[in-house]
């Protein structure tokens, strides 16, 4: 057990200070102070000794030299079951500082406001303050270093229990929270100063890897994420699970929704959750995607939100049940009315995310108490960011799947070229068809999906998925595959069903055989020279 005698106390955030300065100062424990906390600790009546007081030195350059001085961090370094240790310090008039209680400037929180300049930036960023934490945690066989104020309540327990002592185990324990504290200080200064956040950051532009002349991915990639709450398991009951996220809002997400009803949500949840934002943000038009194991089992796009989710929900009604909704709208009456009619024909939904409601509307879809509805605010701001995988033993980044196709670009591949409405259904397919999982195939009718094949291990077997389940719609609909047709095979079962119109990336060996055989249907097929893979 270690005595403490002498605590060091130098905060930003003053939050609950004062219950453990009394706590100390009532067993009477020394405390040193600086600045603000001095001056917060002095008119609470609370006696404190001035850090300059202490090292005979005074604060100067603004306030940037406070602590940094031999008689504070030999006094937070020395070990003084060292007789070498203890004899230097004595030498010196250095005594121990049994304790620091210290958090950083926010520079977080500073860096998040808008029109932030870079000066601004620099002076939240703390150096006495790390120095002195990683000190103490360094020698925390000698030194508590208290960072947060939730840490606050169990210290002042075990002063009670312990005559005033502390543990080496507890010492140890603030140790790794110290060290865990400042890595993510220096991670949010390090990602701001070179515009490198794998989570924040704008993407580059261009639409290939090749575009850019050198490599924008750093040599180093730290990701520090803090935990948002335990949930009751991962993808399985038998799988614990937690959900961690940003410290910051990297933008309108799943994982920084706000809540406005229902219960807490699961591990497949949020993944759900976050397909179906990601989808919808894709559109301009109202759009609504229906998401089923982090697939769209419908997608649509129309003149309001009613009617996208109406034609979504027709593509695949049975895959529907279960299902996770998003809107890129605010929601109104009309739509949670015809969302309440879909669930009271059977259709059952876990969640719904859209940007915000009406009130009329939230009151109407939260009479299902259990159900979660998640607001996103508006998501005409939001901004690409760089996608994060892990693999184990590692992490792959890329840049998001943002490309852009308009009708020029396309390449007319066979005899018949696709009319101007079969085209604007092409291009919605195209671009709804890099949210499924690949093999993708999906038929589309104007603007909605009327079948989707995902996730096969060969494209033949998505054309048959996807045309089985539009039954009757397939005839006169367009087809997107995500990548090229290897064989003719699927287009052939797609000219069988009645497809009109094709939009693949071409580029196979078998282009030939497969064009002619689109030609041999009557169908029109365009090339786009871009694939879209979601693995």
């Amino acid at each position: 057990m270690k005595k403490i005698a002498r605590a060091l106390i130098s905060v930003y955030d003053k939050t609950n200070l004062l219950e453990i300065a009394t706590a100390l100062a009532q067993r009477g424990v020394e405390i040193l102070s600086t600045g603000g906390t001095a001056r917060h600790l002095r008119d609470a009546g609370i006696d404190i000794v001035d850090v300059s007081d202490y090292t005979g030195f005074p604060e100067m350059l603004d306030g940037r030299v406070k602590t940094l001085h031999p008689k504070v961090h030999g006094g937070l370094l020395a070990e003084w079951d060292n007789a070498e240790h203890k004899a230097q310090a004595e030498a010196h008039s250095i005594s121990p500082i049994d304790m620091v209680i210290c958090n950083l400037y926010p520079f977080e929180a500073t860096v998040a406001k808008p029109n932030v300049t870079l000066p601004e930036a620099i002076e939240n960023i703390d150096i006495g303050g790390p120095t002195m934490i990683r000190a103490a945690a360094k020698n925390y066989r000698h030194v508590a270093a208290l960072t947060a104020p939730s840490q606050y309540p169990q210290i002042i327990a075990d002063l009670d229990a312990n005559d005033g002592c502390l543990s080496e185990e507890r010492r140890f324990e603030l140790a790794k929270a110290a060290f865990a504290h400042t890595a993510h200080y220096d991670t949010a200064i390090a990602a701001y100063l070179a515009d490198d956040s794998p989570l924040i950051r704008g993407v580059r532009g261009g639409n290939k890897a090749e575009d850019s002349e050198t490599d924008e991915f750093s040599d180093n990639l730290t990701l520090h994420f803090k935990k948002e709450r335990t949930l009751r398991y991962g993808e399985n009951p038998h799988q614990r699970a937690a959900f961690y996220r940003t410290e910051t809002t990297p933008g309108p997400s799943a994982a920084w929704a706000n809540q406005l009803s229902g219960q807490p949500l699961s591990f497949n949840n949020l993944l759900d959750l976050e397909a179906a934002l990601e989808i919808v943000k894709d559109f301009k038009t109202p759009a609504c995607a229906i998401i089923k194991h982090n697939n769209p089992c419908g997608l649509a796009t129309a003149d309001n939100l009613q009617e996208a989710f109406m034609n979504a929900l027709e593509c695949d009604r049975t895959s529907a049940f279960g299902s996770i909704v998003g809107l890129n709208r605010k929601v109104t009456i009309q739509t949670a009315n015809t969302i309440r009619e879909a669930a009271q024909a059977g259709i059952k939904i876990d969640a719904i995310i859209a940007p915000s409601y009406t009130e009329k509307a939230l009151r109407a879809l939260s009479r299902v108490k259990r159900r979660p509805i998640f607001e996103t605010g508006s998501l005409s701001d939001a901004e690409p960011i760089l996608q994060v995988r892990n693999v184990t033993g590692g992490v792959l980044v890329q840049d998001p799947d943002i490309h852009e196709l308009s009708a020029d670009a396309l390449e007319v591949a066979t005899q018949r070229a696709p009319t101007d409405t079969e085209i604007e259904s092409l291009l919605f397919a195209w671009k709804a068809c890099k949210h499924v999982k690949s093999n993708c195939i999906l038929l589309a009718n104007g603007m909605q999906s009327v079948g989707i094949g995902a996730g096969q291990m060969s494209r033949v077997d998505a054309a048959i998925i996807a045309i089985r389940k539009a039954g009757e719609k397939a005839k006169g609909a367009v087809l997107a595959s995500d990548a090229y047709f290897p064989f003719p095979d699927g287009v052939k079962i797609a000219g069988e069903a009645g497809i009109r119109a094709i939009i693949q990336p071409g580029g196979s060996v078998n282009d030939e055989p497969v064009i002619e055989t689109a030609d041999a249907y009557g169908m029109a097929m365009v090339l786009t020279s871009i694939r879209h893979f979601r693995h």
